[in-house]
């Protein structure tokens, strides 16, 4: 992905925590991936897609009081909110000056952005594995 320049927002399902980012997404920042690790597919239900940002870009709006974070392993922190559980970015403690946000919590993705790596794919669960699998624009035809 090349470098540039984004203005994004985002938020949690509930809506308690909302954010806006300002700045560059992946490109030197390293790889937009989609983790498949034991603990992102714990942390979200599946994998993580996040793409690197720069902490000094990111804002909370609404609702900081809300945001938890968690250390999932030593110096590393998931953040989300504590209200409904929706994670909104991770950071580490040896580089403050990068997070990684979290893809599912960005209101309007931007077009450009995508998945540039599966990372611990060997890791994936099998039911993870779509390949030949159907894609309906909504819910299944048996679903109504």
């Amino acid at each position: 992905m090349p470098d540039q320049s984004h203005s994004l927002t985002g938020a949690c399902l509930c809506g308690a925590v909302r954010y806006r980012y300002d700045g560059p997404l992946g490109g030197a920042l390293g790889a937009v991936t989609l983790c498949h690790c034991r603990e992102c597919r714990r942390a979200q239900g599946y994998g993580s897609a996040a793409a690197p940002a720069l902490a000094t870009g990111f804002t909370v709006v609404k609702g900081a009081d809300a945001v938890r974070e968690y250390e999932s392993s030593q110096g590393k922190k998931r953040a989300f909110c504590g209200v409904c559980g929706s994670p909104l970015y991770s950071r580490r403690d040896a580089h403050p000056a990068a997070i990684r946000l979290r893809l599912g919590a960005i209101d309007e993705t931007p077009p450009s952005l995508r998945i540039e790596a599966h990372i611990f794919a060997a890791d994936a669960a099998p039911w993870s594995i779509i390949a030949g699998a159907p894609a309906y624009a909504g819910l299944e035809p048996e679903r109504g």
